[in-house]
């Protein structure tokens, strides 16, 4: 049997800390195939997304995907992605935080190979306290994110 990896374990230990601490969370996520954001809000390959409570609905943070519903632009969205394609995940305010190797994912279980009308639930309501993007609700700019490589 093959061992299991350690970075799902290691997103919600980071999750939580940022929680227990009044940080934000957000994760840096290498979009592919697999991976269901909001298309505008792609740079260069890549979203940021805030995956603190006052900006998610329903957040489940899985051993192979990170599952949320959230807003942008007022807009009620419902988020898809693997954990092998999250680079980062880092408390907004302070840039603490923790890089990982990104990794093939596989297509959400119960999904056909390009269909995302077959992602399980559809959007609810979600309340509207912050923003899933990568802009904070603020003008100032979030640190540079310290991370540290895991493998």
């Amino acid at each position: 049997m093959q061992e299991s990896s350690t970075k799902p374990y290691l997103i919600r230990a980071l999750h939580e800390w940022c929680t227990d601490n009044g940080y934000t969370p957000h994760i840096v996520v290498t979009v592919d195939a697999n991976t269901v954001v909001p298309p505008a809000h792609i740079h260069d390959g890549q979203i940021t997304l805030n995956i603190g409570t006052l900006a998610t609905n329903r957040l489940t943070l899985g051993n192979d995907y990170i599952e949320f519903q959230t807003r942008f632009g007022g807009v009620t969205e419902q988020i898809y992605v693997p954990v092998a394609a999250v680079s980062a995940i880092y408390a907004r305010e302070t840039g603490a935080g923790m890089g990982f190797d990104v990794a093939e994912s596989q297509p959400y279980p119960g999904s056909d190979s390009d269909d995302e009308a077959s992602a399980p639930a559809g959007p609810q309501a979600v309340p509207d306290s912050g923003t899933g993007s990568a802009s904070p609700p603020d003008d100032t700019p979030p640190k540079p994110p310290r991370l540290t490589v895991v493998k």
